[in-house]
Order: C-alpha cells, then sequence, then structure tokens
C-alpha cells in the first residue's frame, strides 16, 4: 500500500471514529435525558395530580387551590395549568405572576375530586341499596357544602373516608389557639346553616334512584346506581379538571458536558497516537534522508540510505541513493580524468623542457630534425587538449550539431577515399560495402567517428591485412560496422575500450598510440544522435565496431 493511501486511510480513520464517538455519545446522552426527563415529567404530573386530586377531595371545592398551585410550581420549576374539563380556567401560574400566558405544556393530567361510589358497602337487598345510596348522595351533598363554606371563610377541614367511599366533612380544630376558638365555632355554625339541604332536594334525589331497577332504567342496578350517585353530587362537587404542565418555550434540558468531553478527549487522543505513528513513519525517514544530505553537502559521497518497502518515501529514498551514486561516479571521473590528464601531459611537457633547457645551456646544438620534432611534441599535446575539450563539451551536453539528411554510403565512401593512401602505406587493404541508407546526423561528427575507427583499425591490422566499412539497414535502425582483421582485445580489456585515455596496447606510445580519448569522443557523439556503439572482438582475429542509429523518416 502507497504511503499517500496510508496517510488517507489514517484521516479517515480518525474522521470516521471522530464522528461515530460524537454521534454515539450525543445519541445517547440525549435519549437518556430525554427518558430521564420524560420520566421526571411524568413523576411530577403524578404528584401534582394526586396534590390536587387530595386538596379537591378534601374541600370539596376549588377554593383556594392558588396557594397549593404556587407551592408546586416551586417545587417543580413547570408552569402548570388547571382548568375545568367543562368551564373556565381555575388557576394558571402565568397569570398569578403576572406575565403573558403562554401556550399550554404537552403534560396532561386528569383530576376528578368526585368520590367513587363503592357499592361493595351497601346492604344486599335492591331496596336497602337504594335508601343507602340516597343517604349517601345527601350526606356528600350538605358535607361537601360545608367543607367549602370552612375553606371560604379559612377553617381547616377534615375529611374521613368510609365503607362506601363517600368522605364526610368537619371542622379541624386541632391546632386552632384556644382563644381563636370561638370565633371559628361562629363559622362553623354558619356553615352549617349553609350547607343544610332542603327536604324538597332530598325528594328529588331519592326519586332519582328509586328509578333505578325499573324497566325504564338504563343498565343493571348496581350501574345505575353509581351513575344516579355521580348525576347528583355534580352540581355541588368540585368540578373535573385537566392539569397542564410545562410550556413549548421552557428552556429545554441541558445535556452533560462531562460524556461529550470525554469522547472528545478520546477522539484527541486517537488523533495524536495517529498523528504520533505518522511522524514516526514520515519523519524518521526524513530525517535520514535529511542527515545523508548534509553530509553529502560536506562532500562525503559515500553515504547512503536504507530502503524500506515500496511507497513514495521509498522511492524518494531510492533516488537519493541514485543521486549520491551519480554524484559519486561524477566525483571518481573527474578524480580520474585529472589523473589521466596530468599522466599524459606530464612526460611530454618534461621531455620539451628538458630539450628546451638543453637549448638554452648549449648542451646540444639545434638542428631541423631537433625542431621538427619538438614541434610534432607539441601538436600531439594540442591534440590531446582539444580532444579533452570536445569530450568536456559533448558530455556537458554543449557540443553544437548541425543535423541534416546524411546518405551513410556516400559518407563510407567518402571516410574510405580520405584514408586509403594510409592504408595502402601500411599494406593493409580498405574496402567499402554500404547500401544507401539515410540518417539525420551531423555529417562532420560522423566523419570524425567513423575516421577514429578507420585509423584504429589500420593501426591494430599488421600489412597484408584487411579493414572493411559496411553500412546496413533494418525496418527502422541504420547501422555502420568498421571491421579488420588485426590483432584483437582480449576479453578482460573490452569493457574499457570507451574508457579515457585507455590502449588496448599499454606499452603502445603517444606517438603511434593517440590520445587515448577518440573512443571516448566517438561514444558520447554515437550517443547524442540517439544511437548506440558497441564492440566485439578476438584475439588473432579481429575487432568489429558497431554504430546503429535511427534510420530518417
Amino acid at each position: 500500500m502507497s504511503f499517500r493511501l496510508r496517510v488517507l486511510c489514517l484521516v479517515i480513520v480518525v474522521a470516521v471514529s471522530a464522528t461515530a464517538a460524537t454521534l454515539w455519545l450525543t445519541l445517547r446522552q440525549a435519549s437518556q435525558q430525554i427518558n430521564e426527563s420524560a420520566t421526571a415529567d411524568q413523576a411530577q404530573l403524578e404528584e401534582v395530580v394526586a396534590r390536587l386530586q387530595a386538596y379537591g377531595s378534601g374541600h370539596g371545592t376549588w377554593e383556594g387551590v392558588p396557594a397549593l398551585v404556587q407551592d408546586l410550581r416551586a417545587q417543580t420549576g413547570q408552569r402548570i395549568h388547571l382548568a375545568a374539563e367543562v368551564g373556565p380556567v381555575i388557576v394558571d401560574t402565568d397569570t398569578l405572576e403576572r406575565r403573558t400566558a403562554r401556550p399550554l405544556g404537552s403534560t396532561v393530567g386528569f383530576v376528578d375530586p368526585r368520590p367513587e361510589l363503592n357499592l361493595a358497602g351497601l346492604p344486599a337487598d335492591p331496596a336497602g341499596r337504594k335508601e343507602e345510596v340516597v343517604g349517601e348522595i345527601a350526606a356528600y351533598r350538605t358535607g361537601v357544602r360545608f367543607a367549602a363554606c370552612l375553606t371560604r371563610h379559612g377553617v381547616p377541614v377534615a375529611s374521613a373516608a368510609t365503607s362506601t367511599g363517600v368522605p364526610r366533612f368537619d371542622a379541624d380544630l386541632s391546632e386552632v389557639d384556644v382563644r381563636d376558638r370561638r370565633g371559628f365555632d361562629v363559622t362553623i355554625d354558619a356553615c352549617r346553616d349553609v350547607a343544610f339541604e332542603s327536604g324538597q332536594d332530598r325528594k328529588i334525589n331519592a326519586a332519582r334512584v328509586q328509578a333505578c331497577g325499573t324497566p325504564t332504567a338504563v343498565g343493571p342496578l348496581d350501574t345505575c346506581l353509581a351513575q344516579a350517585f355521580v348525576n347528583q353530587i355534580s352540581d355541588v362537587a368540585p368540578v373535573p379538571a385537566r392539569v397542564y404542565l410545562g410550556a413549548p418555550r421552557d428552556p429545554a434540558s441541558v445535556l452533560v458536558a462531562a460524556p461529550l468531553l470525554t469522547a472528545a478527549a478520546g477522539v484527541a487522543a486517537v488523533a495524536i497516537i495517529g498523528t504520533m505513528l505518522l511522524s514516526r513513519r514520515v519523519l524518521r525517514p526524513i530525517d535520514t534522508l535529511t542527515t545523508a544530505a548534509q553530509r553529502l553537502g560536506r562532500g562525503d559521497l559515500t553515504g547512503r540510505v536504507p530502503v524500506r518497502g515500496n511507497d513514495e518515501l521509498a522511492e524518494l529514498a531510492r533516488s537519493f541513493n541514485r543521486m549520491a551514486d551519480s554524484l559519486q561516479r561524477g566525483e571518481e571521473r573527474q578524480r580520474r580524468l585529472v589523473a589521466d590528464v596530468a599522466h599524459e601531459l606530464r612526460t611530454p611537457l618534461a621531455n620539451l623542457r628538458g630539450y628546451l633547457e638543453a637549448l638554452s645551456d648549449g648542451v646540444i646544438e639545434p638542428d631541423p630534425e631537433l625542431f621538427a620534432s619538438l614541434h610534432e611534441e607539441a601538436v600531439l599535446q594540442q591534440r590531446i587538449v582539444d580532444d579533452l575539450q570536445d569530450l568536456a563539451l559533448a558530455e556537458a551536453g554543449n557540443l553544437t550539431y548541425h543535423k541534416v539528411t546524411v546518405d551513410l554510403a556516400e559518407l563510407l565512401e567518402t571516410c574510405g577515399t580520405a584514408h586509403h593512401a594510409r592504408a595502402e602505406s601500411a599494406g593493409v587493404s580498405l574496402t567499402v560495402a554500404a547500401e544507401p541508407v539515410a540518417v539525420r546526423a551531423d555529417p562532420d561528427r560522423l566523419r570524425q567517428v567513423v575516421g577514429n575507427l578507420v585509423t584504429n583499425a589500420l593501426r591494430a591490422t599488421a600489412a597484408g591485412g584487411g579493414v572493411r566499412l559496411v553500412a546496413s539497414r533494418t525496418d527502422t535502425q541504420a547501422i555502420v560496422q568498421v571491421v579488420d582483421t588485426g590483432s584483437g582485445i582480449a576479453t578482460d580489456a573490452l569493457p574499457h575500450v570507451f574508457d579515457r585515455f585507455w590502449r588496448a596496447d599499454a606499452a603502445r606510445g603517444r606517438r603511434t598510440g593517440g590520445s587515448g580519448l577518440g573512443l571516448a569522443i566517438a561514444r558520447q557523439i554515437v550517443t547524442d544522435h540517439q544511437g548506440a556503439i558497441t564492440v566485439a572482438s578476438e584475439v588473432g582475429v579481429g575487432t568489429t565496431f558497431t554504430i546503429t542509429l535511427p534510420r530518417a523518416n
């Protein structure tokens, strides 16, 4: 897997992990708090309903309930709205707090303070059951009016349960100061008078109860009695009401920050660990490369960096090593060139200096032969310098070429003619066997290459031998061969043929062996023409140099 892909995968993993962890914890926390909030709201509703139910049942009226509602508001922190199921609003904390009433909340409860008649506590016979229901209706109507009157006048009310489920009301003076009892007694007596129910009302209630069990009655006896009880107390009992908690614009529950901070810390830890791993993977090779580059800058060309894997960093390390190898080879070539030049020029220059000093001191007499020898030596050194300049320009890519379409057959004929006299004087036959083939090349530089190869071939071929210049072609290439029947080159020496100042015969001097740069220059010229030059040789049989060039279209 490439380094870029690994980095991408790591970033994706961190991003996905962070998103997933944050989303999961947020949803979990929100869901948990919503559930807790819903449970808390339900518990608050149940408590509010129970308190209101107890108040309505124990006081027989909703008068005085605002005080209780304010206490519940302070306890729960919720807006409370109590309204009759059919009728007006009983109390609203927004109104009590002198603020504009807001839309109702979504938490709704039902409060019905009316007692439920327990028929199991009544006599078994129908007549007795009816008579008992009539009595319970009268008792509740009287008691609830009495309790409402006491509440209205601030007298504490006490209610007691009975076997029929219908409470009995009385004043609760257990905690009233003795000095205040006389005033309470007056109020209680007055409330008893108010609560007294007339005989006419009793007859109406009794008539409706007695109707149960007749063919015109709806449902069984017990059902009818229960319904009759509810109907006959409804006009005096506290009305059923609905209670609403909260308001749409109440502040929502705030998410607890601790789990989200923990998630953020976890995500940060994952990111830090991933970054550390990435830094270790990236920076360590980069540090190694930096150290090696610094050594390279100080001139130490032997340093290399280890290559691990096949990603971009490994490719960078390989490129650095190739660059260092190239620089080292260039440095070695430069040192070798300087050494070779010094070696090649030291001896002839020493000879020239010695002869000139001898002439100056009168040790030897000047004559035309000596001057000719010195001139020839100077010309040879000039040729070496010129060849070095050509080679340096060619290797630097600054050697100028004037390319035109060249017929290699014609070029080889020209080279053969130019070297014919030399070949004839050496007793070597020089022949040309070339078919027409065109290439895009600098004709002067190609003649320089072929001329160098012909010169070397004539020098290596003894009298009676032969040198052939051959031109042929394939579908895409033009081929030039210089074939001789000379002494040949040893196998172990072939790799060095194109090296600077190399000679196949180490004993051959500069006068007979040339500058030693011709083949190096020839290879560079051929390479600059997008071609290649090779050599094949066998000692005692001969040598063949082969040049391949792209054919002209």
